[in-house]
């Protein structure tokens, strides 16, 4: 790569690893927190049942379980983690279900007690866009002047009609709104789409880059699409299957999506591993870390850079 095209880690795109590194003069490493919070989503309050492709077991590590205390889950993430790496230091992930979804008194104490733990020196609050208010914002712009802290958003997808297909019970623009009003509070914002939701072809993706791009997000997570057993979307799946990418597939239609993505976005990842008792589809038996490899290396032979294209806008 040119020197213009470099980022840390001689990555071809801005490596959430490689940043993070900066943020602090020792290694963290995040551990999920199931905070027994409910979703929006789900109790009726917005619809019931939850997205049609959600199960939260998909992505919850072992140590991590509802019901136990935040501070034993933090205890048993460490032991999980301290083995590896006994000098770590940690920030907690409060992942499961919609994690500002409650009063202000719920999410301080649920938010400190991780805070109060040893070694404890950050958080990521996962959430959704339509589970934020001024009250709650406010709240969370005074914990970001106390601690490192991430709010993360799932968006899933800028497509209306899709979002409406999957039950996420939102729009776009709500999206757009909630972390407009988080970063404008000086907090670091992060958000998650899904690349390959049902409906959406490789056209469609790359249309909506530019929107994602233009949003007010710090850091961006990048899935492939993945069927979880027991889920709406298993079921829609079975009687009417829809497309899913390959490996290949997918490396070159995230390399393009990168190349749209302004270059100051910092890219968590672009995949998740589901167990595989839980997924149907797809089976890519590689490793996360595997497949970052085969990205890198095939950004890198063919020329592909984060924003590279960024100044097109006749994707939009």
């Amino acid at each position: 790569m040119g020197k213009d095209t470099e980022f840390e880690g001689n990555k071809p795109y801005n490596d959430y690893g490689s940043w993070i590194r900066t943020q602090f003069p020792f290694r963290v490493q995040k551990i999920s927190v199931d905070a027994g919070f409910s979703c929006p989503n789900r109790d009726g309050h917005v619809s019931h049942g939850g997205c049609s492709f959600c199960d939260n077991r998909s992505f919850s590590p072992q140590y991590c379980e509802k019901g136990k205390a935040i501070a034993q889950q933090i205890k048993d993430g460490k032991d999980f983690f301290a083995k590896k790496y006994p000098s770590m230091k940690y920030i907690a992930y409060f992942q499961a279900f919609t994690n500002t979804y409650g009063d202000i008194d719920t999410l301080k104490r649920r938010y400190e007690e991780a805070l109060s733990q040893e070694d404890i020196v950050g958080l990521v609050i996962g959430t959704r866009p339509d589970a934020v208010d001024d009250a709650t914002l406010n709240y969370l712009e005074q914990l970001n002047r106390q601690t490192f802290l991430i709010v993360e958003y799932g968006i899933e997808s800028a497509n209306d009609a899709t979002l409406r297909r999957i039950n996420r019970g939102h729009d776009f623009e709500c999206s757009r709104r909630a972390i407009s009003k988080t970063h404008g509070r000086g907090i670091l914002t992060g958000g998650h789409i899904i690349i390959g939701l049902p409906g959406e072809d490789e056209n469609e993706s790359l249309r909506q880059a530019p929107t994602i791009s233009a949003l007010d997000l710090d850091v961006l997570k990048i899935h492939q699409m993945q069927i979880i057993r027991g889920t709406r979307l298993a079921t829609e799946y079975a009687s009417t299957p829809f497309r899913l990418y390959t490996p290949e597939e997918y490396i070159k239609l995230v390399s393009q999506y990168v190349e749209l993505l302004r270059k100051d976005i910092i890219i968590e990842r672009f995949v998740s591993q589901s167990p595989a008792d839980l997924l149907v589809a797809p089976k890519w038996k590689l490793k996360n870390h595997e497949f970052t490899d085969k990205l890198v290396n095939y950004m890198k032979k063919t020329g592909c850079y984060q924003g590279k294209r960024a100044s097109e806008t006749n994707l939009l």
